[in-house]
This record gives C-alpha cells, sequence and structure tokens, in this order.
C-alpha cells in the first residue's frame, strides 16, 4: 500500500514538473477548457440568476403568502385548446362569492378583491396612456405587501362609499406631478376627479415592463367608472407560511360549496399562488439548462482534443525518459497511469482556472446589468468533474501509446 502511494506521489509530482517546465504551452493548451469551465458555470450562474431575480420580483410584485382566484389564470402559457376549454368551463368570480370566500377561509389572514382595467390620463395638456387603473379592497395594501413612499392608502369606509380617492405609481407621480407633493391633488379618470391621497413606494421594473404605471382607486368606485358588473379576482394572504396550502385550500372548498359543485366535478375557476409559479419557474430555467449546457460543453470536448494532441507531442518529446524507466523496471501499467495522471492534472489546473475567470465574469455581469449571478455548487462540481473525466480521455491514447514503447528503440531515440 505505501508502495503504490508512493508511486501516485511520485507520478503527481513527475506530472507537475512536466506542467511547470512548458507553462506558456500548457496555458496555451488548457485555453479550450478554460473558456469551456468558465461557460458552463456562467450560464449556470446566468440561469440560477434569472430565476432568482424573477422569483425576488414576483415576490415583491404579489406579496408572500399569497394567492389569487380568478375566472382563468395561468402561471404558463395556455395552448388555444387549453384556454378553449377553460373559456368554455370557467365562470367569472362574482362580488358575493368573494364575500363568502372571506367569511369562510379561517387559515386566511386577510381576503382582498381586485379589478383591472386600462385609460389614458390627461392632465393639465400632459398625457400618459395606458395607465393600469386598478380597483383594490383596502387590505390588499397588507395581501401584496405594499410599501407607501408619500401619504396613506385608502381605507375601509372609502371602499364602502366608493370614495373618489386615489393612490397612484411613482411613474404616474413623476409624469404629473414631478417637482411638487401630489398629496392632496385632483387627477381625472374618465372625466371622474379623484383625490391623490398616497404615492406607492417604487417597484422598478419586471422583464422590461414597469410595475409603477398605476392608480389604485376603491373597487367599488372602480366597478362605476368602468361600469363593471362581471367577474373579479379574489386574493388570499395566509396568516404564516406553515399553512399556506391549507389557506389556499380553504378558499378553493369555500368557493366550490358556494358553486355547489360535486366531488368529482372539476373547479370551474382558476387558482394560481407564489409556489405554483416558483414551480413553473423551475420547469423553465431546467429546459434553459438542458438545452444550453449540452452546447457549452462541446468547448470542453474541443478543449480535450487540444489537450489529446500535446499529450501525443510529449510522448515523441519524452520517447527516451519512457524507454529508461521501462529499462529500469517500470510496467506498462505505471507509463499508463503515468500520462493519464498528467493529463487529467492539466483539465483540472484548467478547471480552477476556469472556475476563477467565472466568478470574475459573474461579478463583472452582476454590476454592469444589476442583477444577481448565482453560482451555484452543482454548476462546478459539473464542470470540473467533465474537465477531468475529458482529461482523462484525452490523455488514454497518448499513454497507451506510451505504455506500447519498446524500450531497446525509445533508448536509440534522439
Amino acid at each position: 500500500m505505501r508502495q503504490l502511494y508512493s508511486f501516485y506521489l511520485d507520478a503527481f509530482w513527475i506530472a507537475l514538473k512536466s506542467i511547470l517546465e512548458h507553462k506558456l504551452r500548457a496555458f496555451l493548451t488548457l485555453i479550450g477548457i478554460i473558456i469551456g469551465v468558465a461557460a458552463v458555470v456562467v450560464v449556470g450562474a446566468s440561469i440560477s440568476g434569472l430565476k432568482t431575480y424573477v422569483v425576488d420580483r414576483v415576490g415583491k410584485i404579489l406579496g408572500s403568502n399569497h394567492f389569487m382566484i380568478t375566472r382563468i389564470a395561468s402561471t404558463g402559457r395556455l395552448s388555444d385548446e387549453e384556454f378553449e376549454r377553460l373559456n368554455r368551463r370557467n365562470k367569472e368570480v362574482k362580488w358575493d362569492e368573494y364575500l363568502y370566500v372571506k367569511a369562510n377561509c379561517p387559515n386566511c389572514s386577510h381576503v382582498g378583491a381586485q379589478n383591472n382595467a386600462s385609460a389614458e390620463i390627461d392632465r393639465e395638456g400632459i398625457e400618459m396612456p395606458a395607465v393600469r387603473i386598478i380597483g383594490n379592497t383596502d387590505n390588499m395594501y397588507e395581501i401584496e405587501d405594499k410599501t407607501m413612499g408619500d401619504g396613506r392608502y385608502f381605507t375601509a369606509d372609502e371602499v364602502t362609499r366608493a370614495a373618489s380617492v386615489a393612490v397612484i405609481g411613482t411613474d404616474v407621480k413623476k409624469r404629473f406631478f414631478e417637482n411638487v407633493s401630489p398629496i392632496g391633488k385632483t387627477i381625472k379618470v374618465r372625466g371622474v376627479p379623484l383625490e391623490v391621497i398616497g404615492v406607492e413606494e417604487e417597484r422598478g421594473s419586471f422583464l422590461g415592463d414597469s410595475q409603477d404605471r398605476h392608480i389604485y382607486i376603491p373597487i367599488t368606485l372602480h366597478a362605476r367608472i368602468f361600469n363593471r358588473t362581471g367577474g373579479i379576482q379574489v386574493h388570499g394572504k395566509s396568516i404564516n407560511d406553515e399553512v399556506f396550502k391549507e389557506s389556499i385550500e380553504d378558499a378553493r372548498l369555500a368557493l366550490r360549496n358556494k358553486r355547489q359543485l360535486s366531488g368529482n366535478e372539476e373547479d370551474n375557476f382558476s387558482l394560481v399562488n407564489v409556489d405554483e409559479f416558483n414551480s413553473q419557474m423551475d420547469q423553465f430555467t431546467g429546459a434553459i439548462a438542458a438545452v444550453v449546457v449540452p452546447i457549452t460543453m462541446i468547448i470542453l470536448v474541443v478543449g480535450g482534443i487540444v489537450v489529446m494532441n500535446i499529450m501525443l507531442v510529449s510522448v515523441t518529446e519524452r520517447t527516451f525518459e519512457v524507454g529508461l524507466r521501462k529499462a529500469l523496471g517500470a510496467s506498462r501499467s505505471q507509463i499508463l497511469l503515468q500520462f493519464l495522471i498528467e493529463s487529467a492534472l492539466l483539465c483540472v489546473l484548467g478547471g480552477v482556472m476556469g472556475l476563477i475567470l467565472a466568478l470574475g465574469v459573474t461579478q463583472l455581469i452582476s454590476v454592469l446589468a444589476g442583477m444577481t449571478m448565482t453560482i451555484t455548487m452543482g454548476y462546478i462540481i459539473l464542470s470540473v468533474t467533465v474537465s477531468s473525466i475529458i482529461g482523462v480521455i484525452a490523455g488514454l491514447y497518448p499513454a497507451w501509446k506510451a505504455a506500447r514503447l519498446d524500450p531497446i528503440v525509445a533508448l536509440t531515440h534522439n
């Protein structure tokens, strides 16, 4: 055992010495491995970073422990056939159904309602098209974890009496009240004057779409302005993380009971939640990884071919050394292992250098793009393991060729 350990240690130092004696050649040989490993890790970091960014932004937009019931909704893209099926089956959620769910969801801390529309806003000759006009109940403030930058949100009493009040997003504030406080000022929606009572804190953009181009008004006022008598969205928030799934089931069963659906009948409404969105993101990023990562692995394969080429050159250069070692009693397996260790070590060094390069690139992208790049252990292990395997495979033929050298012929090689 001690002799075997000594052989591997000696083989390692011989391999390292050979690499260090030809630093430039080794570096040029490893460029393919370095770039390949860096590409795999950076792609993995980008995919993980994209998921983190989207999930974080969705969490900020929707709030934590949040679910929604509506007529038709999906966290993914519906096919035409699926949309038609849901369109025929599902029914709009009515106000009395919202009140029933609110009264029968014991694990919910809040149950609110929302409606959406779009309008062009014109104030003192300044226009702003396609502004989202969102009708909310007062508790949507807690459900979506909103934060006020100035002023306040509307109250339950203001919702009950359809008060003419509004909370605006920062895009609307910048457009109409850039250098003045909007609190107490008036803004019109479809000719109806509304008193601005608050400004929501800036939320930024999500995949290029601004989340601040909106006006919140009481849902009762929203129904009057837009003449809505149809469906609404019901939003719920669980008491805590532990009962999130129970709160969703409470709301689902409440609406099924209200609609008198029997046990074997499908839900005739859609229910979505943040966890479901996260699951969809896992599938989405997994699909991207399944396509992109194998493509970047091709760079590693090309790098392995270069390593094989340089190892063949190394065998030719060290023919006399191989012959001498054989003459002194080295076996074929020992010669084979010597060159395999050198080839594997070469690629492992390339893998480490690739990781260092990937770390620098991800840090640079994080600073320039403002998006956190997450280097995961899985991609690190994948890239280093694959580069090591490629090193062994790339060294097989050169090592086999070295092991088969005739010691007499090798000793006479100049």
